[in-house]
């Protein structure tokens, strides 16, 4: 399958993403989908290890699953704003649980977005690609 028959928008710029989710089958479609669009992407199975993983690479971008074992995704989140190293990377949630409460919960923990499955390829790579045009804009 090639990024065109998927029909998968390129990356201009890159982007370094960390892709923090325990259903095996779900984190390598995120990560090759990303991949295809042209970011480098790395991949942690929870969120204890997205924590550490993060802290090797500080990624410009983390996309992290809410309910995940050995720390939630809002846990890992909070735990990334208090490490200087972390603190200022941008956390999008990715969840099937669509209502305000989560919405919010996600929020209030820190994350910048939050994205609902499930999502065709070409919907997560434009709207990664939003999120780092967004975040681009406001470091400048």
């Amino acid at each position: 399958m090639t990024s065109a028959s998927l029909k998968i928008p390129e990356s201009k710029t890159g982007a370094r993403i960390l892709v923090a989710e325990d259903e095996k089958d779900i984190r390598e479609l995120v990560s090759f989908t990303l991949r295809i669009a042209g970011h480098k992407v790395w991949e942690a199975k929870d969120g204890e290890e997205a924590i550490e993983l993060a802290q090797e690479i500080i990624p410009d971008l983390i996309l992290m699953d809410v309910r995940m074992p050995r720390k939630t995704g809002y846990e890992a989140c909070k735990a990334m704003k208090e490490i200087d190293a972390t603190k200022e990377i941008p956390v999008v949630f990715l969840s099937a649980k669509g209502q305000e409460t989560e919405i919010q919960q996600g929020l209030k923990a820190g994350a910048v977005a939050y994205i609902l499955k499930p999502f065709a390829p070409a919907d997560l790579t434009a709207r990664v690609q939003e999120l780092l045009a967004d975040l681009t804009e406001k470091k400048e």
